[in-house]
This record gives C-alpha cells, structure tokens and sequence, in this order.
C-alpha cells in the first residue's frame, strides 16, 4: 500500500462527517462553519489528484468567500429573529401600530 491510502481515507471520513453534520446540525453557524470543512476537504482532494489550480480556486471561494458571506449573513439576520416577544419588539413592529 502507498503511504498517502491512510491520509486519504482520514480525508474521506472527514470530508462526508462535515457534510452529514452540516445537513443535520440545528445550530446555522455550525452548519456553516461544517461546510467550509467540505470545502476544505474538496480543495484538497483535488490537490492530491494534481488539480493545484481547481484546488486553489475551491479554497479561495468555497473555503473562504462562501464560509465568510454565510457568516455575516447569519450574524445580520438572527438578530431580528430573536425580536419576536410583544415586550422586546421595537416601537414601529408592534401590532396595532399604524406607521
């Protein structure tokens, strides 16, 4: 056997575990942060099948951009979502406000 089989198969196991908890995971950040594991795991798939450029390019966008725009995205949004209480909601969506 070659010395890269044990990496590759750590990689494999790692790559589907990420994918499987980011489909399963409750928590929005944590599916996030377990699909740019995948992407990671992709990236470098393709660098040991001597795909440097499709490597790089998986990382700099999948890795990074995606991972960075799903983060500020959630981090923008649950804030509004845990306004939902009568008391703590702001002036203008309470109900029976008319502006």
């Amino acid at each position: 056997m070659s010395w890269l089989v044990i990496p590759i198969i750590a990689l494999v196991i790692l790559t589907i575990g990420a994918a499987i908890y980011a489909v399963v995971s409750k928590n929005l950040l944590y599916a996030v942060v377990a699909t740019g594991l995948v992407s990671l795991g992709l990236s470098l798939f393709f660098f040991i099948l001597q795909a440097p450029d499709v490597a790089l390019t998986e990382a700099a966008i999948g890795v990074a951009l995606t991972t960075i725009i799903f983060i500020i995205t959630i981090r923008n949004t649950t804030d509004k979502e845990t306004c939902c209480d009568e008391k703590t909601a702001p002036a203008e969506i309470k109900k029976g406000d008319t502006k």
